[in-house]
C-alpha cells in the first residue's frame, strides 16, 4: 500500500478537497486525485463521494480514515525511531489548544520553531471544547486546566495565573473594586461556561457569583468585550499579556483575595516512542512560560 496515496486520502478528509489537499501536500489536484483513484483502485471500493462543490466519506471511507491515520502514524514512528539526529524535527506537528491562548503565546511559538526546523509542518487546532485527541490521531493537546482523561500522559508546564482586568476607561468611569463585595456592584463578563468567579481568601476558596448583563460561549469573546471597556473579566495572563504590556488593560488586585489559578497541561496520547517534533514543541512552550511568567 502506497503511503503517499493513504497521505493524500487523509488530507483530502482533513482540506475537504482535492485542491486545498493538493496544496497542503504540495501536488496538484489532478496529482491528487490519482493517487485518492490509485487507492480505492487497491482496495477495490470507493472513499469518498465526489461533486463538484465537495467531498464526503462513504461508509467504506469511514471505516478505514482510523486505520489510514493509524498506518501513516506506524510509518513516522518507525521513521523517528531510526533517526540518529536528535535535534532534527520532521513530519506533521498536529496540536490543539484554546482560542485565545493559541493566538497569543501558540502561534508565535510554532513560528519560531518552524523557522528553526524547515522540514517540520504544524497544523494547529484552535478550540474552547475537549477534544479527543486519541481519536482525532492529534499529538499534544494544551490545556488550561486540570486534565480529566486518564488515558493521556499529562505534563505540567506552568501555573495558570489568573486575575481581573478591565480597561482604564472602565475603571476611570465605574471606579476601582477593593473588594470582593464590591464587585457586585461591576458589571461582570464572562463564559456561559462560568457562572461565578473562583477566589482564594487565604486557604478558602470562594464562588462568587457573577453580577453581570453580558456572557459568550467562547473565552475569546469575554476578552474583546473587556476590551471594549463593557465591564470586568477573570482572564489568564498568557490570554492578555500583550495588552497588559500596551496598557491597554489593567490587573484590579481585590483586598485579601486572588484569583484562583490554574495550571497548564500538555497531554500526549503516549510516552512510547514520543517524536522529536513533539518534544521539541513541549520543551520550547515551557521555556516560553517560564520566562514571561
Amino acid at each position: 500500500m502506497n503511503f503517499k496515496d493513504l497521505e493524500v486520502f487523509v488530507a483530502v478528509v482533513a482540506a475537504g478537497g482535492l485542491a486545498a489537499a493538493g496544496r497542503r501536500l504540495g501536488m496538484s489536484a489532478m496529482a491528487a486525485s490519482r493517487a485518492l483513484a490509485a487507492l480505492e483502485t487497491e482496495l477495490g471500493t470507493r472513499l469518498v463521494h465526489r461533486t463538484t462543490r465537495s467531498i464526503s466519506l462513504t461508509p467504506e471511507g469511514e471505516a478505514f480514515l482510523p486505520h489510514a491515520r493509524a498506518i501513516l502514524d506506524l510509518g513516522e514512528t518507525a521513521r523517528t525511531s531510526v533517526t540518529t539526529d536528535p535535534d532534527v524535527a520532521s513530519g506533521t506537528l498536529k496540536v490543539t489548544c484554546p482560542h485565545v491562548f493559541g493566538r497569543a503565546v501558540m502561534v508565535p511559538l510554532l513560528g519560531v520553531l518552524q523557522e528553526e526546523q524547515p522540514r517540520l509542518r504544524v497544523e494547529l487546532g484552535l478550540s474552547d471544547d475537549i477534544i479527543d485527541i486519541v481519536e482525532q490521531g492529534i499529538d499534544v493537546a494544551i490545556r488550561l486546566a486540570h486534565p480529566k482523561d486518564s488515558r493521556l500522559v499529562g505534563r505540567k508546564l506552568s501555573d495558570n495565573p489568573r486575575a481581573l482586568y478591565a480597561t482604564p476607561a472602565y475603571l476611570d468611569k465605574h471606579g476601582i473594586p477593593k473588594s470582593l463585595s464590591d464587585l457586585s456592584h461591576h458589571n461582570g463578563l464572562h463564559s456561559t461556561a462560568m457562572t461565578a468567579w473562583p477566589f482564594m481568601a487565604g486557604d478558602e476558596l470562594r464562588m462568587l457569583p457573577i453580577r453581570g448583563r453580558f456572557a459568550c460561549s467562547s473565552a475569546e469573546g469575554v476578552k474583546e468585550a473587556c476590551l471594549q471597556g463593557m465591564g470586568l473579566a477573570m482572564l489568564s495572563y498568557w490570554d492578555v499579556e500583550p495588552e497588559i504590556e500596551s496598557g491597554r488593560l489593567r490587573a484590579v488586585p481585590i483586598a485579601n483575595a486572588i484569583a484562583q489559578n490554574l495550571p497548564i497541561w500538555a497531554l500526549i496520547p503516549t510516552s512510547k516512542n514520543v517524536p522529536t517534533r513533539v518534544r521539541m514543541l513541549i520543551e520550547a512552550l515551557q521555556k516560553r512560560l517560564e520566562s514571561g511568567a
